[in-house]
């Protein structure tokens, strides 16, 4: 399993510790938190005898590991999104070891869809099975790891559950939660933590892995995702979607998209393309490169006004009661440059 380079010397720096009970791992999404993450419980539970060789990737318990079925490692995540990434396979570079466990939990989440709809938060039912699995001894007489990812999609419920874990962890048991937004996190789920922050990596570090990619236009790609060159990737890989979605909103199109699942997507685009606007009349370089006129003098509060209700809208488009009235209400809110309230 390789770890993204960037993110290399952040793991140097666990090599050899005592780790504590429970890891805070945190960062912008897409910089490769999670690969890092896996390949923190990979150490944890290598066998290897020299802690300068760990993960050693040739023990039994690494083996077991990279295999997708250590006995002593749980990975915890909504079931919406382990549908989603269970169905991407390999077509990106995705956490393979993850794969098995995702498509576990895809697979029982279509059985159950019957009785519910798979969730996109990690709830209660889940985190109540983590208790059991660490209540119980280690297969192999070491510690056992607890994976949760994104932490703060787990609901009230789920988080305060995992709380009682975390004030009293059972013995040698290991609790690694990844977030893209800690300050969701319960205050007490995060005080109880050790914080491991993940920057940005560098722009040309991140540009020449895209470019090992095959991806074309990493420089824009990288600009649109702020940074962040899993999202880059990902973004790049939808280049012709996403032009069409730019092309749209420059025109104002009221049906800038025509189906549920691309609603999202829809409103972080108009999230980018109203900073971009107010960047622009500020004197700066827009930073996400989203196409369009240059702005009027002035304007710049009404364009920030808009991005801040469309990073409300982001988070209620994964649920709207009517797609196309959402998409073209959020249109209607464009700041309209000449027109005053």
């Amino acid at each position: 399993m390789n770890l993204h380079p960037w993110n290399e010397p952040l793991l140097e720096r666990l090599r050899g510790r005592a780790l504590p009970h429970a890891l805070l791992v945190h960062g912008a999404q897409g910089i490769g938190k999670l690969a890092l993450a896996e390949r923190i419980a990979q150490l944890v539970l290598c066998e290897a005898q020299d802690e300068a060789r760990k993960p050693c990737g040739t023990c039994d318990g690494c083996r077991w590991f990279l295999a997708g079925n250590h006995p002593d490692f749980r990975f915890i995540e909504p079931s919406a999104l382990s549908i989603r990434a269970a169905a991407l396979g390999q077509s990106l570079p995705i956490q393979a070891v993850l794969q098995p466990y995702r498509e576990e939990q895809a697979r029982q989440a279509l059985e159950d869809q019957e009785k519910r709809k798979p969730s996109h938060e990690i709830r209660i039912e889940q985190i109540r099975d983590l208790g059991d699995f660490l209540g119980i001894g280690s297969h192999r007489g070491a510690r056992r790891v607890a994976l949760v990812h994104p932490a703060e999609d787990m609901n009230v419920s789920a988080a305060n559950a995992l709380l009682k874990g975390l004030e009293e962890p059972p013995p040698a048991a290991m609790f690694i939660l990844v977030a893209h937004r800690p300050a969701r996190l319960l205050p007490t789920v995060r005080s109880r933590c050790v914080s491991l922050p993940v920057p940005l990596p560098a722009p040309d570090a991140a540009r020449r892995w895209l470019e090992a990619q095959g991806l074309r236009d990493a420089v824009r790609w990288l600009a649109y995702a702020g940074g962040a060159p899993l999202r880059a990737l990902a973004f790049g890989t939808q280049a012709e979607t996403i032009d069409r979605m730019l092309a749209a909103i420059a025109r104002r199109a009221e049906n800038a998209v025509d189906d549920r699942e691309s609603v999202e997507a829809l409103a972080e685009a108009l999230q980018k393309f109203a900073l971009d606007r107010a960047f622009v009349v500020a004197g700066a370089a827009p930073k996400y490169g989203t196409p369009g006129a240059k702005p009027g003098a002035g304007w710049a509060r009404a364009w920030l006004d808009y991005a801040r209700a469309m990073g409300q809208s982001r988070a209620l488009a994964r649920h709207p009661l009517n797609p196309k009235l959402f998409v073209a209400e959020m249109i209607a809110a464009m700041p309209v440059e000449g027109k005053r309230e």
